[in-house]
């Protein structure tokens, strides 16, 4: 499955200027890791951080103008960082196997002489095939919606010109919507489409404990959504599809989560599948909108690892609001387990300011975000930090650490 290498931000709220892993002109870092945990004080830049990927998401699921009007943006100029006039810039490096070629995503969204935010400059980037080093050419090059692409699985920009044949002029007539939406769709460019594809499946969670508790109506479906609020169909989905795994998997997630025996399904008169807890103190069981926000938030993400077929990329934003802390530990590393796990297994990103949660972690999966001059983020890898380094080699826990401030800029 795909991996994200490296993301950098720019001006993109007090996302300044942040990069987090290798990128294809910074090749001296080392690449995020399948599960990656960026922790921070509030108002670090956390929850900006988890937005910038919901941002380039919509930007696909919808348009440019669109996703910056989404409520929690209120608009361009609202985030675009202040004392800037350049655009907001996202750089995404990832490669789509272990011994593929990496591809980089460039993406640039400014304002037209209307006012409107549009898609100013799009670029993606590979090496020539067997080349190992050197510099990515681009296989799409739009400015303002006008620009070149490059056919096939290889061909890539030249400067001898070997590859004309399988270059093409393009010009977009929708400047709020991305190029790869609409090149991704046809069949000459599978590069782009898969790219594309990768995209559209990312998932980020803004899931909601009350939106779960709600009944919903009949109809098997595939994914849980990113408010949760078709776990009942979910469940719907595995019991009909996947009728044996889904039972075990019921007992392997009763078997995670505290004081619950066992979770069982009811099958209502119109065709929809309830859940039910028992915690074997009552002799009835209790359903999903009886249970606590705890309870539910933890099944919610068990039930997403155990998707058949994950999502590419998955973020979630402070896992821990709502937990017992004594879950947190294991919560992350279950987390780690399914991301690192398996063939095909996602990349998962989380970004978290509990120290039980860290406590779990490696050095290599944790960066940390710090408010630097003129209000701005910084970001800095924790294996980065020698000392820290050494005192986990001798046992301490990182989460322990960081609560006693060894992880702080000194």
């Amino acid at each position: 499955m795909a991996l994200i290498e490296g993301f950098r931000v720019r001006n993109y709220r007090a996302l300044r200027d942040v990069t987090l892993g290798r990128l294809s002109t910074q090749q001296q870092g080392e690449p995020l890791t399948p599960f990656t945990v960026v922790i921070g004080k509030n108002g670090a830049g956390k929850s900006t951080l988890f937005d910038a990927f919901g941002f380039v998401a919509d930007c696909l699921s919808t348009d440019v103008e669109t996703a910056c009007d989404a409520k929690q943006r209120g608009g361009f100029e609202r985030m675009r960082s202040l004392g800037t006039e350049e655009p907001i810039q996202f750089e995404i490096y990832y490669r789509e196997g272990k011994l593929e070629r990496p591809i980089t995503y460039e993406l640039a969204i400014n304002l037209d002489e209307g006012g409107r935010p549009f898609v100013e400059s799009e670029v993606l980037r590979q090496r020539r095939k067997g080349q190992k080093h050197g510099r990515p050419y681009p296989f799409l090059r739009l400015h303002h919606g006008q620009g070149t692409v490059w056919a096939g699985e290889d061909a890539v920009e030249t400067v001898s010109g070997e590859e004309d044949r399988a270059q093409e002029q393009v010009e977009l007539t929708d400047l709020r919507q991305l190029g790869i939406a609409t090149l991704g769709t046809l069949k000459e460019h599978p590069r782009i489409k898969r790219f594309r594809d990768f995209l559209k499946g990312w998932y980020l969670s803004y899931f909601h404990p009350d939106a779960a508790r709600s009944i919903p109506s009949a109809g098997a479906q595939r994914h849980l959504n990113i408010h949760g609020d078709n776990i009942g169909n979910v469940v719907q989905y595995m019991e009909r599809e996947h009728k044996d795994r889904f039972n075990s998997i019921l007992q392997r997630i009763a078997s995670k989560i505290p004081g619950i025996h066992s979770i069982q399904t009811d099958v209502t008169k119109d065709k929809r599948v309830l859940l039910q807890f028992n915690d074997g103190a009552f002799a009835d069981p209790f359903y999903a909108g009886q249970m606590s926000d705890g309870t539910l938030k933890i099944f919610a993400y068990l039930l997403l690892m155990e998707d058949p077929d994950p999502p590419p990329f998955i973020c979630i934003e402070e896992p821990e609001n709502g937990l017992y802390h004594g879950l947190l530990n294991s919560l992350a590393i279950e987390l780690r387990s399914h991301a690192t796990g398996k063939k095909n297994a996602p990349q998962i990103f989380v970004t978290t300011h509990q120290p039980y949660f860290v406590d779990a972690l490696s050095p290599s999966e944790v960066w940390i975000l710090e408010k630097g001059g003129g209000g701005f983020s910084t970001v800095r890898r924790v294996s980065d930090l020698e000392l820290v380094r050494n005192l986990v080699a001798e046992g301490l826990p990182l989460g322990s650490l960081w609560y006693s401030d060894y992880l702080e800029a000194r």
